[in-house]
C-alpha cells in the first residue's frame, strides 16, 4: 500500500487550504457536501486523522467517523425528505477510490430515482449550499 498524502484534496480542505460547504464538524470528523454529486444532497464524511482507506485506518478513528455518519445519514433523509440512504466506501484504486483519504458517502435515495453518473461535472455553488444548510438545519 502506498503511503498517505498530506497533499490530497480532502486533506486541503482540513487545513482549510481548499474551501468546502461544511454541513458537520467535531473534533475527529468533517462532513461537506460533494462538489461532484451522485444526487441531491451528497456529503462526504472524513476523519481528521491521516489515513488512505479502511485497509489503513485506526480503530480509534474508525469509531467516531461511522458515528458521524449515522447522525449525517439520518439529517441527509429528514432534510431532503429521502426515503432512504446509500452508504458508500471506497478502497484502492481496483475498488473504485479516487481520492486517497479515508472518506464515506452518504446519499439521499428516493424510489425509481437513480444516482447520477460520476461525470466530474461540478454543481453550482449555490446549490451545493442551500442543501448544506438544509442539511445543519436537521441536525
Amino acid at each position: 500500500m502506498a503511503d498517505y498524502d498530506p497533499d490530497n484534496v480532502f486533506a486541503k480542505i482540513l487545513r482549510g487550504d481548499l474551501p468546502a460547504h461544511k454541513v458537520y464538524e467535531d473534533d475527529a470528523t468533517l462532513a461537506f457536501m460533494d462538489v461532484m454529486p451522485r444526487g441531491d444532497g451528497h456529503v462526504l464524511v472524513i476523519p481528521k486523522a491521516a489515513s488512505r482507506n479502511m485497509l489503513d485506518i485506526g480503530e480509534d478513528v474508525l469509531g467516531p467517523l461511522y458515528a458521524t455518519v449515522s447522525r449525517i445519514a439520518k439529517a441527509v433523509k429528514a432534510a431532503l425528505g429521502a426515503e432512504g440512504v446509500t452508504i458508500q466506501q471506497f478502497n484502492e484504486t481496483a475498488g473504485g477510490q479516487v481520492i486517497f483519504h479515508t472518506h464515506v458517502h452518504v446519499l439521499p435515495r428516493w424510489t425509481d430515482v437513480p444516482l447520477k453518473p460520476h461525470t466530474g461535472k461540478m454543481e453550482q455553488p449555490e446549490v451545493l449550499a442551500a442543501h448544506a444548510e438544509k442539511i445543519r438545519a436537521a441536525l
